[in-house]
């Protein structure tokens, strides 16, 4: 379990909103990104599918990589690296997985509007605490 202590003593940027929030949001989230993928797998299509498991791939690993970043080695610089990497891949994956499945990509949508976010969030504490 992370010790929120050091997160909680960050000033955060207006509209963050309490903890207990975000691991049911991001519940639902990995639910639709495994349905996404689901549909993304289970389309029959004459189109190449590799940039788009590449894609997805890589947004993955990049969603993994932000929580030792941010909470275990406190860096939320790193983290905010992480993340805008992360708003790209996943911005490339919904537009790889739109060519082979419209519904894959719409439901990556929300997923996309909370890591954007998320991006406000992460660099509101950089400016709030470190600029």
């Amino acid at each position: 379990m992370i010790n929120l202590d050091w997160y909680n003593s960050l000033i955060k940027p207006d509209f963050t909103p309490p903890n207990y929030l975000f691991g049911p949001v991001w519940g639902i989230i990995y639910l639709s990104i495994l349905a996404s993928l689901i549909f993304y797998i289970n389309k029959r299509t004459f189109v190449p599918k590799i940039k788009g498991y590449i894609f997805f791939i890589i947004q993955m690993v990049l969603n993994i990589l932000w929580i030792p970043a941010f909470f275990i080695m406190k860096s939320t610089q790193a983290g905010l690296i992480i993340i805008i990497l992360l708003d790209i891949f996943v911005f490339m994956t919904i537009r790889e997985f739109h060519k082979v499945s419209r519904a894959a990509a719409y439901i990556l949508v929300p997923y996309l509007i909370w890591i954007l976010f998320a991006t406000y969030l992460n660099a509101g504490i950089v400016y709030h605490n470190y600029l």
